[in-house]
C-alpha cells in the first residue's frame, strides 16, 4: 500500500523551530525554503533528509521523492511546477551534494 504525502508528512519531525532552510553548494546559498504555507511541507522533508543523511545527497533525494509521493509523480509530469521536488530529481540526474543550513525562528518573528 502506498502512502500519500499528507500521511508521510505526519511522520516527520516538527519544524516549528525553523524559519527556513538554506541549501548550499560550495558554500553558496542556491535555494531557500521558508517555513510558510506552500513551502512548509518541503521544509519538513528537506529537514528530515538532512537529519538522516547529513546533507541532500542523491540517496537522500531518492528518499525525498518517496516521501513526496503523489507530488513527485505530478512534478515529473509537470516540470517547473514543484521547484523543491524538481531539485531532488535533478540531483538524481546530476549527482552532487547540497549542504543544509537551518535558520532558526526567533521570538520576534
Amino acid at each position: 500500500m502506498t502512502t500519500t504525502f499528507a500521511e508521510n508528512l505526519k511522520q516527520l519531525p516538527k519544524t516549528s523551530h525553523l524559519a527556513a532552510l538554506e541549501l548550499l553548494e560550495n558554500d553558496v546559498v542556491v535555494a531557500r525554503i521558508e517555513n510558510k504555507p506552500g513551502q512548509a511541507g518541503s521544509l519538513a522533508v528537506y529537514n528530515h533528509l538532512a537529519q538522516l543523511y547529513g546533507a541532500i545527497t542523491p540517496e537522500a533525494a531518492k528518499k525525498g521523492l518517496e516521501i513526496f509521493a503523489e507530488h513527485a509523480l505530478e512534478a515529473r509530469a509537470n516540470p517547473g511546477k514543484h521547484a523543491n521536488i524538481d531539485r531532488l530529481l535533478k540531483l538524481l540526474e546530476e549527482p552532487r551534494t547540497l549542504r543544509v543550513k537551518q535558520v532558526f525562528a526567533t521570538a520576534t518573528e
